[in-house]
């Protein structure tokens, strides 16, 4: 008796403390149910049904790494954009819109078309403005030709 008995209680013994040893160095994430400082009183304070009840229940299985994958490659993401016909009424809208604007553009210009635009004038004169754009001043005919400053030695 003593044969099988000394043999049994050694492997209940080493049991105890792998299950000790697992739950103490396994990351707090993968604990379930209650905290890690929690199981760890289980499993040491009820020495063989500590060590099965965290196995069983306390052991979380690993989860397999997040591989970040590209926007084409995730079906979540190209479930979120719109489908080609959506994107097709998007063109036909933007479409009218410039068509719009390039009609309003030409219904004020001159049949000349536009004269020579003032570089120093920070907005070019519109059609339907308030009114005509400052007509560029005269050089003055005092003005040195060589700068404000004169002749350079």
């Amino acid at each position: 008796m003593v044969r099988i008995l000394l043999p049994a209680v050694l492997l209940l013994i080493a049991f105890w403390v792998y299950s000790i040893v697992d739950c103490a160095l396994l990351q707090p994430t993968r604990h379930r149910g209650v905290s890690k400082p929690v199981w760890l009183l289980i499993v040491v304070l009820l020495p063989v049904l500590g060590g099965i009840l965290w196995f069983v229940v306390g052991r979380g299985r690993a989860r397999p790494p997040v591989v970040p994958q590209a926007p084409d490659d995730d079906a979540a993401f190209l479930g979120t954009i719109g489908s080609i016909s959506d994107q097709d009424e998007r063109i036909r809208r933007l479409e009218a819109e410039l068509a719009a604007l390039d009609l309003e553009d030409l219904a004020g210009l001159d049949p000349d078309g536009p004269g020579p635009r003032d570089p120093r004038d920070p907005e070019p004169h519109r059609p339907g403005a308030a009114g005509p754009a400052a007509p560029p001043s005269p050089p003055d005919d005092d003005a040195d030709p060589r700068g404000p400053h004169g002749p350079r030695a």
